[in-house]
C-alpha cells in the first residue's frame, strides 16, 4: 500500500507564502492524477487543485492566481505553492492520489494524513 505524507504546513501571516509537499512511498506503483484538498473546521472537504501525470492542472476559483500545483514524477512528490495567503485559507490540507500497484495489479485511491495551515496575524 502506497503511503502519502504531507509536509510544509504551519502558521503564516496574511499575505505570506507556504509550500506544501506530498511524498509517496511504497513498492512497484505508479501515480496517476494527484490532488490537494482542504478542510476547515465545520466545513466539508474542498478540492483545491488537481494535476495529472502529464502535468495538466486545474485549480479552484477560490485559489486561482494564488496557488500553484506541481509535481516531480521522478521523486513521486507533489507540491502546492501558496502565495498571498488569506485567513480563509486556514484549513487542514490533504493530498490524494490515484495509485496503480503493479504487484498484484490493482487501482486505488490513497490519502495523506493532512497538514495544518493557519493564516493569522
Amino acid at each position: 500500500q502506497v503511503q502519502l505524507v504531507e509536509s510544509g504546513g504551519g502558521l503564516v501571516q496574511p499575505g505570506g507564502s507556504l509550500r506544501l509537499s506530498c511524498a509517496a512511498s511504497g513498492r512497484s506503483f505508479s501515480i496517476n492524477t494527484m490532488r490537494w484538498y482542504r478542510q476547515a473546521p465545520g466545513n466539508q472537504r474542498e478540492l483545491v487543485a488537481t494535476i495529472t501525470r502529464l502535468g495538466s492542472t486545474n485549480t479552484a476559483d477560490s485559489v486561482k492566481g494564488r496557488f500553484t500545483i506541481s509535481r516531480d514524477n521522478l521523486k513521486n512528490t507533489m507540491y502546492l505553492q501558496m502565495n498571498s495567503l488569506k485567513p480563509e485559507d486556514t484549513a487542514v490540507y490533504y493530498c490524494n492520489a490515484d495509485i496503480g500497484d503493479y504487484v498484484p495489479p490493482r487501482d486505488y485511491e490513497a490519502w495523506g494524513q493532512g497538514t495544518q495551515v493557519i493564516v493569522s496575524s
